[in-house]
Protein backbone atom coordinates (compact mmCIF):
# COMPACT_ATOMS: atom_id res chain seq x y z
CA UNK A 1 0.00 0.00 0.00
CA UNK A 2 2.71 2.23 0.87
CA UNK A 3 4.28 1.92 -2.50
CA UNK A 4 0.75 2.82 -4.62
CA UNK A 5 0.83 6.55 -2.76
CA UNK A 6 3.62 7.74 -4.77
CA UNK A 7 2.46 6.69 -8.30
CA UNK A 8 -0.53 7.16 -7.63
CA UNK A 9 0.37 10.88 -7.06
CA UNK A 10 2.61 11.01 -10.07
CA UNK A 11 -0.47 9.27 -12.01
CA UNK A 12 -2.51 12.11 -10.30
CA UNK A 13 -0.92 15.62 -10.24
CA UNK A 14 1.66 15.25 -13.01
CA UNK A 15 -0.80 16.14 -15.80
CA UNK A 16 -2.05 18.63 -13.99
CA UNK A 17 1.09 20.76 -13.55
CA UNK A 18 1.34 22.57 -17.21
CA UNK A 19 4.99 23.26 -18.11
CA UNK A 20 6.83 26.49 -17.64
CA UNK A 21 6.52 28.38 -20.69
CA UNK A 22 9.51 29.47 -22.28
CA UNK A 23 11.55 31.97 -20.83
CA UNK A 24 11.02 35.46 -23.14
CA UNK A 25 14.17 36.97 -24.05
CA UNK A 26 13.95 40.96 -25.41
CA UNK A 27 14.38 41.11 -28.61
CA UNK A 28 17.32 42.51 -29.86
CA UNK A 29 17.36 46.12 -30.73
CA UNK A 30 18.33 46.74 -34.25
CA UNK A 31 18.90 50.55 -34.55
CA UNK A 32 18.29 52.64 -37.59
CA UNK A 33 21.29 53.57 -38.78
CA UNK A 34 19.94 56.39 -41.21
CA UNK A 35 18.82 57.64 -37.78
CA UNK A 36 21.89 57.74 -35.84
CA UNK A 37 23.95 58.99 -39.00
CA UNK A 38 21.98 61.89 -39.18
CA UNK A 39 21.92 62.32 -35.26
CA UNK A 40 25.24 62.30 -35.11
CA UNK A 41 25.82 64.32 -37.96
CA UNK A 42 23.73 66.98 -36.06
CA UNK A 43 25.70 66.39 -32.99
CA UNK A 44 29.02 66.78 -35.38
CA UNK A 45 27.27 69.90 -36.98
CA UNK A 46 26.72 71.63 -33.51
CA UNK A 47 30.08 70.56 -32.34
CA UNK A 48 31.77 72.35 -35.45
CA UNK A 49 29.88 75.23 -35.06
CA UNK A 50 31.03 75.48 -31.15
CA UNK A 51 34.58 74.77 -32.12
CA UNK A 52 34.35 77.64 -35.09
CA UNK A 53 32.91 79.81 -32.04
CA UNK A 54 35.91 78.84 -29.63
CA UNK A 55 38.14 79.27 -31.91
CA UNK A 56 36.98 82.78 -33.20
CA UNK A 57 36.52 83.97 -29.20
CA UNK A 58 39.91 82.43 -28.93
CA UNK A 59 40.78 84.08 -32.31
CA UNK A 60 39.55 87.77 -30.62
CA UNK A 61 41.08 86.95 -27.32
CA UNK A 62 44.29 86.24 -29.01
CA UNK A 63 44.03 89.58 -31.05
CA UNK A 64 42.97 91.57 -27.83
CA UNK A 65 45.75 90.06 -25.93
CA UNK A 66 48.56 90.80 -28.91
CA UNK A 67 46.97 94.23 -28.93
CA UNK A 68 47.61 94.98 -25.24
CA UNK A 69 50.97 93.55 -25.47
CA UNK A 70 51.82 95.42 -28.54
CA UNK A 71 49.69 98.36 -26.97
CA UNK A 72 52.09 97.74 -23.62
CA UNK A 73 55.32 97.56 -25.63
CA UNK A 74 54.56 100.45 -26.95
CA UNK A 75 54.10 102.73 -23.79
CA UNK A 76 57.14 100.93 -22.23
CA UNK A 77 59.19 101.93 -25.25
CA UNK A 78 58.37 105.75 -25.19
CA UNK A 79 60.52 107.72 -23.07
CA UNK A 80 59.45 110.06 -20.23
CA UNK A 81 59.35 113.76 -21.30
CA UNK A 82 60.17 116.22 -19.29
CA UNK A 83 57.53 119.45 -19.19
CA UNK A 84 59.57 122.38 -18.29
CA UNK A 85 56.96 124.32 -18.92
CA UNK A 86 55.41 123.31 -15.02
CA UNK A 87 54.66 125.77 -12.28
CA UNK A 88 58.00 125.46 -10.13
CA UNK A 89 56.80 123.30 -7.14
CA UNK A 90 55.31 120.94 -9.66
CA UNK A 91 58.78 120.60 -11.61
CA UNK A 92 61.18 120.73 -8.91
CA UNK A 93 60.45 119.88 -5.07
CA UNK A 94 59.67 122.40 -2.59
CA UNK A 95 59.96 121.85 0.84
CA UNK A 96 60.40 124.00 3.78
CA UNK A 97 61.92 126.93 1.99
CA UNK A 98 64.02 124.32 0.07
CA UNK A 99 63.96 123.90 -3.88
CA UNK A 100 65.21 120.92 -5.09
CA UNK A 101 65.28 121.50 -9.20
CA UNK A 102 68.05 118.85 -9.75
CA UNK A 103 68.96 116.89 -13.04
CA UNK A 104 65.62 118.01 -14.74
CA UNK A 105 67.15 119.33 -18.02
CA UNK A 106 65.89 122.99 -17.16
CA UNK A 107 67.67 125.77 -19.60
CA UNK A 108 66.61 128.60 -17.54
CA UNK A 109 66.12 129.43 -13.63
CA UNK A 110 62.56 128.45 -12.81
CA UNK A 111 60.66 131.13 -10.57
CA UNK A 112 60.63 130.69 -7.34
CA UNK A 113 58.49 130.99 -3.78
CA UNK A 114 59.14 134.08 -2.56
CA UNK A 115 59.93 132.27 0.83
CA UNK A 116 63.01 130.37 -0.52
CA UNK A 117 66.20 130.30 1.05
CA UNK A 118 67.68 127.45 -0.74
CA UNK A 119 67.96 126.28 -4.20
CA UNK A 120 69.87 123.46 -5.61
CA UNK A 121 69.56 123.07 -9.37
CA UNK A 122 72.60 121.40 -10.16
CA UNK A 123 73.28 118.71 -13.38
CA UNK A 124 70.52 120.91 -15.69
CA UNK A 125 71.37 123.00 -18.86
CA UNK A 126 71.24 126.44 -17.91
CA UNK A 127 73.42 128.77 -19.54
CA UNK A 128 72.43 132.21 -18.52
CA UNK A 129 71.48 134.01 -14.97
CA UNK A 130 69.77 137.08 -15.42
CA UNK A 131 69.25 140.15 -12.59
CA UNK A 132 65.31 139.20 -12.94
CA UNK A 133 65.88 135.74 -11.60
CA UNK A 134 66.47 136.78 -8.27
CA UNK A 135 65.05 140.24 -8.35
CA UNK A 136 62.01 139.65 -6.07
CA UNK A 137 63.85 136.38 -3.97
CA UNK A 138 65.85 137.99 -1.42
CA UNK A 139 65.57 135.35 1.42
CA UNK A 140 67.88 132.74 -0.07
CA UNK A 141 70.88 132.05 1.83
CA UNK A 142 72.20 129.13 -0.47
CA UNK A 143 72.37 128.74 -4.22
CA UNK A 144 74.14 125.74 -5.79
CA UNK A 145 74.13 125.65 -10.03
CA UNK A 146 77.15 123.21 -10.18
CA UNK A 147 77.04 121.25 -13.05
CA UNK A 148 75.59 123.55 -15.62
CA UNK A 149 76.11 125.13 -18.62
CA UNK A 150 76.64 128.68 -17.46
CA UNK A 151 78.66 131.02 -19.89
CA UNK A 152 77.24 134.38 -18.46
CA UNK A 153 76.03 136.05 -15.18
CA UNK A 154 74.81 139.25 -15.81
CA UNK A 155 76.00 142.33 -13.46
CA UNK A 156 74.26 142.33 -10.54
CA UNK A 157 72.13 139.18 -11.10
CA UNK A 158 73.20 138.53 -6.79
CA UNK A 159 73.18 142.06 -5.81
CA UNK A 160 70.05 141.79 -3.75
CA UNK A 161 70.77 138.75 -1.78
CA UNK A 162 72.21 140.31 0.80
CA UNK A 163 71.22 137.16 3.20
CA UNK A 164 73.37 134.95 0.77
CA UNK A 165 76.46 132.65 2.60
CA UNK A 166 76.98 129.97 0.47
CA UNK A 167 76.95 129.81 -3.61
CA UNK A 168 78.17 127.09 -5.92
CA UNK A 169 79.28 127.80 -9.94
CA UNK A 170 81.42 124.73 -9.79
CA UNK A 171 81.50 122.81 -12.90
CA UNK A 172 79.97 125.44 -15.28
CA UNK A 173 81.80 127.35 -18.40
CA UNK A 174 82.31 130.51 -16.74
CA UNK A 175 85.20 133.19 -17.82
CA UNK A 176 84.78 135.48 -15.60
CA UNK A 177 83.39 136.26 -11.78
CA UNK A 178 79.91 137.82 -11.29
CA UNK A 179 80.07 140.49 -8.30
CA UNK A 180 79.20 138.57 -5.08
CA UNK A 181 76.73 139.36 -2.03
CA UNK A 182 78.78 140.83 0.55
CA UNK A 183 77.35 138.06 2.92
CA UNK A 184 79.13 135.17 1.77
CA UNK A 185 81.05 132.40 3.36
CA UNK A 186 81.72 130.13 0.85
CA UNK A 187 82.20 130.15 -2.50
CA UNK A 188 83.07 127.66 -4.97
CA UNK A 189 83.81 128.49 -8.83
CA UNK A 190 86.16 125.08 -9.54
CA UNK A 191 86.29 123.38 -12.67
CA UNK A 192 85.49 126.49 -15.15
CA UNK A 193 87.33 128.35 -17.51
CA UNK A 194 88.31 131.67 -15.50
CA UNK A 195 91.44 133.52 -16.29
CA UNK A 196 93.02 136.06 -14.54
CA UNK A 197 91.62 138.92 -16.47
CA UNK A 198 87.81 137.99 -15.50
CA UNK A 199 88.54 138.76 -11.64
CA UNK A 200 88.54 142.24 -10.78
CA UNK A 201 91.01 143.52 -8.37
CA UNK A 202 88.76 144.10 -5.55
CA UNK A 203 86.73 141.05 -6.31
CA UNK A 204 87.18 139.39 -2.67
CA UNK A 205 88.10 142.52 -0.86
CA UNK A 206 84.84 143.37 0.98
CA UNK A 207 83.72 139.80 1.66
CA UNK A 208 84.74 140.03 5.24
CA UNK A 209 82.88 136.89 5.75
CA UNK A 210 84.47 134.70 3.22
CA UNK A 211 86.24 131.46 4.78
CA UNK A 212 86.37 129.14 1.70
CA UNK A 213 87.63 130.05 -2.12
CA UNK A 214 87.69 127.30 -4.25
CA UNK A 215 89.46 128.14 -7.84
CA UNK A 216 90.87 125.25 -8.81
CA UNK A 217 90.82 123.52 -12.14
CA UNK A 218 90.76 127.24 -13.94
CA UNK A 219 93.19 128.77 -16.46
CA UNK A 220 94.07 131.06 -13.79
CA UNK A 221 97.63 132.96 -14.23
CA UNK A 222 98.00 134.57 -11.02
CA UNK A 223 96.19 134.37 -7.21
CA UNK A 224 93.29 136.76 -6.83
CA UNK A 225 94.40 139.69 -5.11
CA UNK A 226 93.26 141.43 -2.02
CA UNK A 227 92.21 137.85 -0.18
CA UNK A 228 90.12 138.64 3.05
CA UNK A 229 91.25 137.87 6.63
CA UNK A 230 89.05 135.86 7.09
CA UNK A 231 89.88 132.73 4.40
CA UNK A 232 90.37 129.71 6.12
CA UNK A 233 90.67 127.70 2.75
CA UNK A 234 91.89 128.77 -0.46
CA UNK A 235 92.17 126.15 -3.46
CA UNK A 236 93.95 127.00 -6.55
CA UNK A 237 95.64 123.67 -7.83
CA UNK A 238 95.29 122.72 -11.48
CA UNK A 239 95.52 126.60 -12.65
CA UNK A 240 98.69 128.12 -14.81
CA UNK A 241 99.50 129.94 -11.85
CA UNK A 242 103.24 131.22 -12.45
CA UNK A 243 104.28 134.05 -10.28
CA UNK A 244 103.47 134.81 -6.30
CA UNK A 245 104.42 138.07 -4.66
CA UNK A 246 105.35 138.98 -1.22
CA UNK A 247 101.96 140.84 -1.09
CA UNK A 248 100.24 137.75 -2.29
CA UNK A 249 99.09 135.84 1.11
CA UNK A 250 101.33 138.38 3.32
CA UNK A 251 102.12 141.51 3.65
CA UNK A 252 105.79 142.80 2.93
CA UNK A 253 105.98 145.90 4.84
CA UNK A 254 104.67 144.50 8.29
CA UNK A 255 106.95 141.16 9.16
CA UNK A 256 104.89 140.42 12.29
CA UNK A 257 102.07 140.16 10.24
CA UNK A 258 100.28 136.74 11.02
CA UNK A 259 97.50 134.86 8.94
CA UNK A 260 95.65 133.38 11.94
CA UNK A 261 92.88 131.53 9.86
CA UNK A 262 94.32 130.62 7.07
CA UNK A 263 94.30 126.62 7.31
CA UNK A 264 94.91 125.22 3.93
CA UNK A 265 96.15 126.62 0.56
CA UNK A 266 96.60 124.08 -1.92
CA UNK A 267 98.47 125.34 -5.55
CA UNK A 268 99.88 121.75 -6.38
CA UNK A 269 99.27 121.54 -10.87
CA UNK A 270 100.60 124.88 -10.65
CA UNK A 271 103.55 125.52 -13.57
CA UNK A 272 105.68 127.14 -10.19
CA UNK A 273 108.32 126.17 -8.03
CA UNK A 274 107.19 127.47 -4.48
CA UNK A 275 110.62 126.99 -3.35
CA UNK A 276 112.24 130.23 -4.66
CA UNK A 277 109.37 132.05 -3.13
CA UNK A 278 109.47 131.46 0.82
CA UNK A 279 108.96 134.69 1.26
CA UNK A 280 105.89 134.69 0.33
CA UNK A 281 104.60 132.24 2.72
CA UNK A 282 106.27 133.90 5.64
CA UNK A 283 103.30 134.58 7.09
CA UNK A 284 101.37 131.65 7.24
CA UNK A 285 101.42 128.59 9.34
CA UNK A 286 101.74 126.22 7.05
CA UNK A 287 103.41 125.85 3.66
CA UNK A 288 100.78 125.36 0.87
CA UNK A 289 100.30 122.27 -0.98
CA UNK A 290 102.67 122.27 -4.21
CA UNK A 291 105.70 121.61 -6.20
CA UNK A 292 108.91 122.61 -4.71
CA UNK A 293 111.50 121.26 -6.12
Amino acid sequence: MKTLQPAFFLFVFVPLVKSAPPIQQEPFKFYDYDTDVTMGSLIHQDYEIQSKDIKKDATNVSLDTALRLQGDDSERSVKPTKDTNLPTCLLCVCLSGSVYCEEIDIEAVPPLPKETAYLYARFNKIKRIAVSDFADITTLRRIDFSGNRIEEIEDGAFAKLLLLEELSLAENRLVKLPVLPPKLTTFNANQNRIKSRGIKANAFKKLTNLAYLYLGHNALESVPLNLPESLRILHLQYNNITTITDDTFCKSNNTRYIRTRMDEIRMEGNPILLAKHVNAFSCLRTLPVGTYY
